[in-house]
């Protein structure tokens, strides 16, 4: 019942984003609008599914991928090719190009962790979130000490890249970024049965029958290409996926994991849709979606942590 609810104001959302305010030909508007739409509903499913199968892994309900270290990266290199190159230069790089460069350069980055921490006896998950939460203090250092030698003009321009856009209208960054979901998404598909059981806890699972770290590592490849994808389609939305994960499992009656991943993907859609929806066609306002999340979200974070909600 929950889920045909969320489904239906998911929907009632989208319809919203395609026809509210719809000025001009439909043989344009369509197209355009349907790319940004779908933009942001891959960005909803990555994120949320992303953070659900992070907090099983780390049986943690307050963690979430940024504490890797994910979006400490993403800035730090809109930072060094800014310092570097220039804005002017930075701005007429190939979106395509720069896509790809920094879903590789995270994807690459989670990988040697993973190895690391995978390549010998005795190296615990618990470890590994404490060296992804030192190396992300490292690369906001080097991000803070960048910005301040950095020309003032140049800064203005790498701030208002540094802040998560939902507009994406490039059908072949859409494309890519699909392929790359789906491609994930079958992988976990093929280990779902196992989600719920590592939701129990490591020796629960071991004794249930689970290579325990062959499907960790398994999940944290695929939350690592997921979070990958969508910084680099949007930017950093650090409380985002904390919020719908948050959201899901208040609303859902179980914890089970073929209802709280839907049910977070479509509180993720309704949350952005239908945020963009309101904020652009109904208030018309200028102020940026990303900003309103994540605010949000850090009043959720901030609840979760005072109430003790760990598990």
């Amino acid at each position: 019942m929950v889920l045909t609810l969320l489904a239906v104001l998911a929907l009632i959302a989208m319809v919203g984003f395609m026809t509210v305010g719809a000025n001009g030909r439909w043989s344009f508007v369509l197209p355009f609008r349907g790319a940004k739409l779908a933009g942001m509903v891959l960005v909803a499913y990555a994120v949320a599914v992303s953070t659900v199968l992070f907090q099983t892994v780390t049986n943690n309900r307050i963690l979430t991928p940024s504490i890797m270290g994910f979006d400490a990266l993403y800035v730090l290199i809109q930072t060094l090719l800014v310092f570097h190159l220039g804005s002017l230069r930075v701005t007429e790089i190939d979106p395509r190009l720069m896509f790809l460069g920094e879903v590789v350069a995270m994807v690459l980055f989670s990988g040697l962790l993973y190895r690391w921490l995978f390549s010998g006896e005795g190296r615990s998950l618990h470890l590994l979130l404490l060296v992804g939460v030192v190396i992300g203090i490292l690369f906001r250092s080097i991000t803070s000490f960048l910005q301040r030698v950095i020309d003032p003009n140049e800064f203005a321009v790498l701030q208002d890249r540094l802040f998560a856009s939902f507009n994406i209208a490039d059908t072949d960054l859409l494309l890519v970024s699909a392929g790359m979901i789906g491609g994930v998404s079958l992988v976990g598909w093929r280990i779902f049965h196992t989600f719920d059981v590592l939701a129990l806890g490591r020796d629960a699972a071991i004794g249930l029958g689970v290579d325990h770290k062959k499907a960790v590592t398994l999940i944290l490849v695929i939350v690592a290409i997921l979070v990958s994808v969508s910084t680099a389609l949007v930017g950093p939305v650090t409380f985002f996926g904390l919020l719908v994960a948050s959201l899901a499992y208040q609303v859902m009656p179980s914890s089970r994991h073929k209802h709280i991943l839907p049910a977070a993907t479509l509180i993720a859609i309704l949350c952005i849709v239908g945020g963009q929806v309101v904020l652009e066609r109904v208030l018309a306002l200028n102020a940026s979606l990303s900003i309103v999340i994540e605010f949000v979200g850090g009043l959720v974070f901030l609840t979760l942590l005072l109430r003790g909600v760990v598990r």
